[in-house]
């Protein structure tokens, strides 16, 4: 992972990162102010002096003291030491709760003690600390006194510098702690976006597609918030940014085989909810929308849909004209806004794969293939049942629809595999539904223009458009019925 890819990491995984910091802050916040009490602290020196009688003997006795101190830096926490300061101030503590607070450290390369004491108040600290410092240069002398009394003790411990007093407090520090939890929380948020984007499958980039299969990347199409309420290319302006998206993957298709331009498409998806349907009838009017003679079959016989987004009549379609109970030519409606002609599912069957891989249904197909210009046909999703590869044998390849960010790179393998396992041409890849964020650093740029010229509000409507990426006419929402039309 370079250094572009990492920061597109964090740009991606920011909220990752922001969660953890919050976290780290959260639980440092807790404990400090919640958890941790409050202390002050008092120091106090004690020297550690050994009686020697000539020069001859002070080096000896220098290193008796140096070592010495060591051991008596371990006395400040006995029992017996903090029994006698609670004695003393008449402390409501026990012995070990007060050594707790109690320590002594031996200055580096000294005979010096530095003895510290805790606590809740800071005057109690300086109390406590001066009580503890006279008890604790008494304790030495007895120890090191023949008769334990104190008397003819050749160490001496002589106090230095009396217990200080601190007003401000050495526990807990909060700025510090919030500031370590920042950095904690930062580092483990970064971890854990880049164990996310290690461990993420799903596609996000088009290298991730060109892991699982040599088909391009032909459009990718923004995540569009009005989706439900305007879903047909019809709803929207000429210079909205799902129109461009629909015009580049309509001009890409032009290119798709220059000797064998494509004549019938099948439009499928790896698993559903990726958004195929959208797709295919919006990809289906802004190929009617340039003149050619266009049909959209909805041959989704589970779950049909592509009348309902156009506003159509679902009831009578493929299936009704299958079994014979209306004429193909009356089943077919037309989509007024565009001019979009389309066979509709129809009653849904209990056999659907059957039904499509029966001779009548590719008699059905190869016919009205030969009456249009193009053809579109909106399948099931490849992986969930086997539609889709049927469809695949009929037409002339297969564009897949996947939605970024959810569809995984094993079920775009699959899927591609299935295509393969039938002979079928896969084109290329939709990437739906990409993040507006993710938009510009993908794949493409839209440019839009959100106030058009009066002018270009006023211009009649032309059903078919001058050229590819020259103004298309625009429609309003479709309308609730259609008009038959013969083939």
């Amino acid at each position: 992972m370079d250094l572009k890819q990492f920061l597109q990491v964090l740009r991606r995984r920011w909220r990752s990162i922001v969660a953890m910091v919050l976290l780290a802050l959260t639980v440092s916040a807790v404990i400090t102010f919640v958890v941790m009490k409050t202390e002050y602290e008092s120091k106090s020196r004690i020297f550690i002096s050994v009686d020697v009688s000539n020069a001859t003997e002070s080096f000896s006795a220098l290193y008796f003291a140096n070592n010495r101190a060591a051991s008596y830096a371990d006395l400040a926490k006995s029992s017996e030491l903090s029994q006698r300061v609670i004695d003393s101030l008449d402390l409501q503590m026990t012995a070990e709760e007060l050594s707790d607070n109690i320590s002594a450290t031996v200055i580096e390369n000294t005979s010096l003690i530095e003895v510290t004491v805790r606590d809740s108040e800071p005057r109690r600290a300086q109390t406590i600390a001066d009580v503890a410092t006279d008890a604790f240069t008494d304790y030495i002398a007895e120890l090191e006194s023949p008769g334990g009394d104190g008397a003819d003790s050749q160490v001496t411990a002589q106090v230095t510098d009396r217990p200080s007093y601190n007003p401000d407090q050495v526990s807990p520090m909060t700025v510090i702690n919030l500031v370590a939890a920042s950095l904690i929380g930062l580092v483990a948020g970064v971890g854990l976006a880049i164990a996310r984007e290690l461990l993420d499958r799903t596609v996000r980039t088009a290298d991730h597609v060109a892991e699982v299969t040599d088909s391009p990347v032909l459009a990718s199409i923004g995540y569009d918030g009005d989706l439900r309420k305007s879903p047909v290319l019809t709803d929207l302006g000429g210079f909205a940014a799902r129109t461009e998206a629909f015009r580049l993957l309509r001009t890409n298709l032009r290119f798709i085989d220059l000797d064998h331009q494509p004549r019938c498409i099948v439009i499928s998806s790896a698993v559903p909810g990726e958004g195929k349907t959208v797709t295919s009838t919006n990809l289906a009017v802004a190929l009617a929308q340039t003149g050619r003679r266009t049909l959209i079959i909805d041959a989704d016989l589970r779950r049909p849909r592509v009348a309902s987004t156009l506003g159509l009549d679902p009831a009578v379609g493929m299936t009704t004209a299958l079994v014979g109970k209306t004429e193909i030519d009356d089943a077919i409606q037309i989509h007024e806004p565009s001019g979009l002609h389309v066979l509709a599912s129809g009653a849904k069957p209990p056999n659907p794969t059957e039904i499509l891989q029966s001779k009548i249904t590719q008699d059905l197909i190869r016919r009205l293939r030969g009456s249009y210009d193009i053809v579109i046909i909106d399948a099931p999703p490849l992986l969930p049942v086997a539609d889709a590869s049927v469809l695949a044998t009929l037409a002339d390849g297969l564009i897949m629809v996947i939605r970024h960010g959810k569809t995984t790179r094993d079920q775009v393998e699959e899927a591609a595999h299935r295509i393969e396992r039938v002979a079928g041409k896969l084109y290329g890849v939709v990437v739906n539904m990409v993040a507006k964020r993710a938009v510009g650093s993908y794949y493409y740029y839209y440019y839009e223009e959100t106030a058009p010229s009066r002018d270009l509000k006023r211009k009649p409507k032309d059903k078919a458009a001058s050229a590819e990426g020259g103004e298309e006419p625009t429609g309003r929402r479709a309308k609730k019925a259609g008009k038959r039309v013969s083939t």
